[in-house]
């Protein structure tokens, strides 16, 4: 395992994720090599009270790098592991250190492949932010992350520490990736609805998500996670308590005509269920309207 004070940093996909872990490194002096498909001369991440410029420039060409990095952060999209899987080949070698700043309870099983032998660290981020139309990033609330307790680890907290992105280390790592995907989940709503975070404020919303959270948190325990009955209301409490204008990763891909990621926020709930025999009648009417505005025809 790396243990250099000083890591070789790359990042793929400065989205605003991306975008947010690469301004809290370069604050601290360890600005990483910044990877992804358009060019950009720098990254803007603004939030109340100012904004940190990132340099790049964003690098769009694999074939160039030539010296592997220690540690990757991997901010794509899962809809999007496959464009990114020349930069993984490119980046990474057995020893790197692959951290995934994805959604959903699977990204171990989605990027290994593409990094035989390196040690891959899923990750849960609880931060909101966002893309404006000027290509900079508004971060609306103070960066967390959560990881597993791994070897691993110490690679990412030792990159983090000092900056404004916190760092959990979670030794019951699969009970905070259900109950975030849970939270994911829920927010598929909004794209059905077209409508941003101040929907569930209707009494009717606020009822379906709370039957669909009940139907999500019974998958969840099936798969081993330990989350109480009062995890539902809390998290509908959350959007109540959201900014009416708070939107969502997979409501902005929606609104720009992009894939969405129902596969691993939605799906993923549809598919374990069935596989424990827990019924899912929510998640069977909710997953093809999702994936169809996802993928069509039509």
């Amino acid at each position: 395992m790396i243990r250099s004070e000083k890591p070789a940093i790359a990042l793929i996909g400065p989205g605003a994720i991306g975008t947010t872990i690469a301004a809290a490194l370069h604050e601290a002096g360890r600005t990483p090599a910044i990877c992804g498909r358009s060019p950009h001369s720098h990254l803007t991440l603004r939030f109340d009270g100012g904004e940190v410029v990132v340099p790049g420039p964003v690098r769009t060409d694999p074939t160039e790098i030539t010296t592997p990095f220690d540690l990757v952060f991997v901010a794509v999209k899962s809809t999007q592991i496959a464009t990114a899987a020349p930069w993984l080949s490119a980046l990474c070698h057995a020893q790197t250190v692959v951290c995934v700043l994805q959604n959903g309870v699977e990204q171990k099983d989605l990027i290994a492949p593409h990094v035989p032998g390196s040690p891959v660290l899923p990750s849960v981020v609880w931060f909101p932010a966002q893309r404006e139309p000027d290509a900079s990033v508004w971060l609306r609330a103070t960066p967390r992350l959560t990881v597993p307790d791994t070897p691993a680890t110490d690679v990412v907290l030792a990159a983090l520490q000092g900056t404004r992105c916190s760092v959990d280390v979670a030794a019951d790592f699969t009970s905070v990736a259900w109950r975030k995907l849970l939270q994911n989940a829920v927010a598929g709503l909004m794209v059905l609805a077209g409508r941003r975070a101040g929907m569930f404020s209707r009494d009717d919303i606020t009822g379906l998500a709370l039957a669909y959270l009940r139907e999500c948190l019974a998958v969840a325990r099936a798969e081993g996670a330990v989350l109480g009955d009062e995890v539902p209301q809390e998290i509908v409490d959350k959007f109540h308590a959201l900014p009416a204008d708070m939107g969502t990763s997979i409501l902005a891909d929606r609104q720009a005509g992009q894939p969405l990621e129902w596969d691993i926020r939605n799906g993923v709930v549809q598919r374990y269920g069935r596989s424990h025999g827990v019924p899912t009648p929510i998640s069977d009417l909710v997953v093809p309207l999702l994936a169809a505005a996802s993928d069509g025809p039509g």
